[in-house]
């Protein structure tokens, strides 16, 4: 892929449990569905950046779940390094405000959007 958005800010959007119905049962042969609502949030975000799929899976498995879901046109480029970006959106990600011991409760209490409190424990 080439880059198609030379001109707008880059924002890094994470595959599993941002674009698909990703739960924690990691399956390196099977990438879950896509979400809901994803193709619009795409839609949206693409007008005014340039997008690039950040994921940790292998970049032949996620650009076919791409062009299977016809995800791919939005996408820049897909990588598995955090590159330069204005923001990264990712299920698994803490925004640091400038305080250590906020940080560390934050760090402590963090769940995935997709796993219930009953499994915490």
């Amino acid at each position: 892929m080439k880059n198609k958005f030379p001109y707008k800010k880059t924002l890094l959007i994470d595959l599993d449990g941002v674009l698909n119905n990703y739960c924690g049962n990691y399956d390196e042969n099977h990438i879950p569905e896509v979400k809901e609502g994803a193709k619009k949030f795409l839609d949206s975000l693409c007008e005014k950046f340039n997008l690039v799929l950040f994921t940790t899976r292998e970049h032949s498995s996620a650009e076919k779940w791409l062009r299977e879901n016809n995800l791919d046109r939005y996408f820049s480029k897909i990588t598995n390094e955090k590159l330069p970006a204005f923001l990264q959106i990712d299920d698994r990600a803490i925004c640091f405000s400038g305080d250590y011991d906020s940080t560390l409760q934050c760090i402590e209490k963090f769940n995935p959007h997709w796993k219930s409190e009953s499994l915490q424990n």
